[in-house]
């Protein structure tokens, strides 16, 4: 039988895991998805890595799991029709843009998306240039397609943008768009070189928690970055 291993980006946003941890557990347990949620916790002092902490979670993740979602702390579920089943014949995405809240493009494939691990390695992860949020899923669009991978959504949900609850609060959390220096021109290009091959981090601790009841490991992540490569991974 299939194991997902739910990789969820984190950073300080402790209210969010607490309502987010127990919810997805019981989710998932009610649709009789095997599961184990890796909260991917970045404690270096870089700017925010959500790619790299997906790929260092992809290779975290053992091998009692056979896929992956990549999953937003901030979007829970409403809809139990929606599919975490294993995604044999491609990338799945949960959230699509007919149903998230805040994302209506079609090349969107970013909040919550499967794939089994096979198809993440064919697609060498995703980069680690994406330092501080966004672009970094827009770019994993082209590798799907590089990949010869298709990318497939949910249908007959009826839902629509009511699928899901977005806990996230703009104004308490306000979110790092800033751009520096060559960032705004590389964040259009895709990374040809970079992705699971060489993500370079280290993992300061690794602990069992239970939230509410519901089982989690957390990943106490350090990234490591080269300054030279991409300076826009400190504040400067």
């Amino acid at each position: 039988p299939h194991r997902l291993a739910l990789l969820v980006p984190f950073r300080e946003r402790f209210e969010e895991l607490l309502a987010f941890v127990p919810y997805m557990h019981s989710f998932l347990s009610k649709k009789r998805i095997r599961h184990h949620i890796f909260i991917l916790n970045q404690v270096d002092h870089f700017r925010f890595n959500r790619a790299s902490l997906i790929n260092v979670g992809f290779l975290e993740s053992g091998n009692d799991t056979d896929y992956i979602a990549m999953h937003d702390v901030d979007l829970l579920p409403l809809n139990e029709q929606l599919d975490y089943s294993f995604p044999e014949a491609g990338p799945f995405h949960v959230a699509s843009p007919e149903l998230h809240p805040l994302y209506h493009y079609k090349t969107y494939v970013g909040g919550i998306l499967l794939l089994t691990k096979q198809h993440y390695e064919l697609c060498n992860g995703m980069s680690n240039r994406f330092w501080g949020w966004g672009r970094e899923d827009d770019e994993f669009y082209r590798r799907i397609k590089g990949a010869g991978l298709q990318v497939r959504r949910p249908t007959g949900i009826t839902t629509g943008y009511e699928t899901f609850q977005h806990l996230h609060d703009p104004a308490w959390r306000k979110r790092d768009q800033k751009r520096i220096a060559a960032q705004k021109q590389e964040q259009f290009k895709v990374d040809r070189e970079g992705g699971l091959n060489n993500v370079r981090y280290r993992i300061e601790s690794r602990t069992a928690l239970s939230v509410a009841g519901a089982p989690c490991t957390v990943l106490n992540i350090l990234l490591e970055c080269d300054t030279s490569e991409t300076p826009w991974c400190t504040f400067g």
